[in-house]
């Protein structure tokens, strides 16, 4: 039941992500493509501030004392929703975010199996690389 939970939440996210980037193209053809990311990103913090108020049980401060590699995912997020949404007002959603889970899934793949960033190692086998293969297949026909 718990890895069926699991599931869920990833299959929302990634509905989320769709919904996103459709709303950031379409705010970004009205008031700019990186207006648009700052603003999703403001609207995220508050949010997100919100939420930490009332159900963080976690230590902001203890972000002083991480190495510093640790806190570039900020630098990573806007940089990957700014290039989404110039790429969705370029070639529209669904082939946008084909991409961005072929990226997710190779860069995934290469992390894992050289165990970079404190992830777990998995080394490729040929599972994964047909997995890839089958996303890049994918690719040309949403194309």
């Amino acid at each position: 039941m718990r890895v069926l939970s699991l599931y869920v939440l990833g299959l929302i996210a990634g509905i989320s992500l769709s919904i996103e980037a459709a709303l950031g193209g379409a705010l970004g053809q009205n008031i700019g493509k990186l207006e648009s990311t700052y603003y999703i990103f403001i609207v995220g913090a508050l949010s997100l501030f919100i939420g930490v108020l009332f159900f963080g049980k976690g230590n902001l401060g203890a972000m002083f004392d991480v190495p510093k590699w640790n806190l570039t995912g900020g630098i990573l997020g806007a940089t990957y929703l700014s290039l989404l949404i110039i790429s969705v007002s370029l070639v529209g959603v669904g082939l946008s975010i084909t991409v961005v889970i072929i990226g997710q899934l190779v860069a995934s793949v290469i992390i894992d199996h050289f165990g970079w960033l404190g992830s777990k190692q998995i080394k490729i086998d040929k599972n994964r690389l047909f997995a890839v293969g089958l996303l890049v297949l994918a690719l040309f026909f949403i194309f």
